[in-house]
C-alpha cells in the first residue's frame, strides 16, 4: 500500500478540502494516508486518515520559525511515497523534502501573493514588498516540486505561466455531505465563514437593517475591533451571531434560511476565487446572493440559481434578498437549479477521480 502524507501548519484538522475531501478520498481509494497538523488536540483517526498532531505554536512567528521544523521532522520519520503540503509557509519544508529525494506536491488554495495585499496584520507600507518577495520566491520554488495542485483554474494559470506542472482540483462540494433537516423556512439569510471586513460582512449587516428579516452569521470573527464595529451597525439587532458551529448545526441553519450570502468585496484574491460556501448553498437548494464578479456571475446567473450584486452596496444586497423573500416560486426554481448544477457539474466526485488519477500517475512516473 502506497503511503501518502499531507502537511499543514495552519489549517484546522477538519478542514473541508484537506480532510473531508482530499485525504478521505485518497484513503477510500486504498492509499495509506496520514495528515500532519499543528493544533494541540492530539492524534486521531478520521475516515481511515491518521491525524498526527505535533502541537500548537505560541504565536504566528513561533509557528513559522519552529512549527515548520517539527512538521519536516515528523514528515521525514513517516517515509512516505508522496508528500502533499497546503501552506505557503511550508514551501521551505517542501524544498527540504525534495532535497531528501521525496516526491512533493504543493496544494495552492489561493493566490497568496495577492492575498498578502489585504492582510490587515501587516503594516500597509510593507504589503507590496512582501507580496513581491513572495512571488519571486514562489516562482523559484514551484519549479522544484513534482506538481502544483490548485483550487481554481485562475491559480493554475499563474503557475503555468511560471513553467510549473499543474493540475486543478476544484473545491466543489461533496454531494449530500450537508443533509438539511426538514424545517419551516424563515425570512432569514445566512453567511457561513470567517467574519472579516474584506468579505463584506458589515455590508450584510447594513443590508438586513433594510428588511423585515433576520441574518445568521456562522463563523469566527477576525478581531475584537471588527466585532465592535459590527455590533454598533444599525442592523445588528436583526443578527444572530452563532460563532463557530459544527457541520450539523451549519446544515440546520441552511435549512431554515431562504437565502445564502457570499458577497465578498472586490480584492485580487476574490475575483477569480470559487468559495466553498457558494457551492454548499447551491448543494442544499438555497438561492444565492453573490458578488457580481464575472466568474461568479457565470456560475450563479448562467445557472439561474441566485442573484449577483455589487457587494459594496447594502441597498442592492437588500433588494436581492427581498426579491427572494417575496417570490417563493422563483426562489424554489433557483434552489432546484442550484442542486442540478451541483449534481451535473460542480461536485466533488468529479474532482475525486481527478485527484486519485493524478496520484497514480505520480507513482507510476
Amino acid at each position: 500500500m502506497k503511503k501518502v502524507v499531507h502537511l499543514t501548519s495552519v489549517h484546522a484538522r477538519k478542514d473541508i478540502r484537506i480532510l473531508l475531501k482530499e485525504t478521505s478520498s485518497l484513503a477510500k481509494a486504498g492509499f495509506d494516508v496520514s495528515l500532519i497538523v499543528a493544533d494541540g488536540f492530539g492524534d486521531d483517526i478520521v475516515n481511515n486518515v491518521k491525524i498526527i498532531d505535533i502541537g500548537t505554536a505560541k504565536h504566528r512567528f513561533d509557528r513559522i520559525l519552529n512549527t515548520t521544523k517539527k512538521v519536516f521532522s515528523k514528515a521525514m520519520s513517516l517515509d512516505a511515497d508522496i508528500y502533499h503540503f497546503h501552506d505557503p509557509e511550508l514551501i521551505s519544508t517542501g524544498l527540504k523534502l525534495k532535497k531528501a529525494g521525496k516526491k512533493v506536491v504543493f496544494d495552492s488554495h489561493e493566490d497568496f501573493a495577492s492575498d498578502l495585499l489585504t492582510k490587515t496584520y501587516i503594516p500597509r507600507f510593507l504589503r507590496m514588498a512582501m507580496s513581491t518577495s513572495f512571488k519571486v520566491f514562489d516562482s523559484y520554488a514551484c519549479k522544484k516540486f513534482d506538481s502544483i495542485i490548485t483550487a481554481t483554474p485562475a491559480i493554475a494559470e499563474l503557475y503555468n505561466a511560471r513553467g510549473c506542472k499543474t493540475v486543478v482540483i476544484n473545491n466543489y462540494p461533496i454531494i449530500d455531505e450537508l443533509s438539511i433537516p426538514p424545517t419551516e423556512k424563515e425570512n432569514s439569510a445566512c453567511f457561513v465563514g470567517a467574519q472579516t471586513p474584506i468579505r463584506g460582512v458589515k455590508e450584510l449587516v447594513n443590508a438586513i437593517d433594510k428588511l423585515d428579516g433576520k441574518l445568521y452569521l456562522a463563523g469566527p470573527v477576525v478581531n475584537e475591533s471588527f466585532k465592535t464595529e459590527l455590533s454598533n451597525a444599525e442592523g445588528w439587532n436583526r443578527v444572530t451571531d452563532l460563532g463557530i458551529i459544527p457541520r450539523n448545526e451549519v446544515a440546520e441553519i441552511l435549512g431554515k434560511c431562504k437565502v445564502g450570502l457570499v458577497t465578498y468585496l472586490p480584492a485580487p484574491n476574490h475575483i477569480d476565487a470559487q468559495p466553498n460556501k457558494l457551492f454548499e448553498y447551491m448543494s442544499v437548494g438555497l438561492p444565492v446572493v453573490a458578488s457580481h464578479f464575472p466568474l461568479w456571475k457565470q456560475i450563479v446567473e448562467d445557472n439561474y440559481c441566485g442573484i449577483c450584486v455589487d457587494p459594496a452596496n447594502p441597498d442592492e444586497i437588500a433588494k436581492a434578498i427581498k426579491f427572494i423573500f417575496d417570490n417563493p416560486d422563483e426562489a424554489k426554481k433557483m434552489g432546484e437549479n442550484g442542486i442540478k448544477a451541483i449534481n451535473d457539474i460542480y461536485n466533488w466526485s468529479v474532482e475525486e477521480a481527478k485527484l486519485v488519477s493524478f496520484y497514480n500517475e505520480m507513482l507510476n512516473d
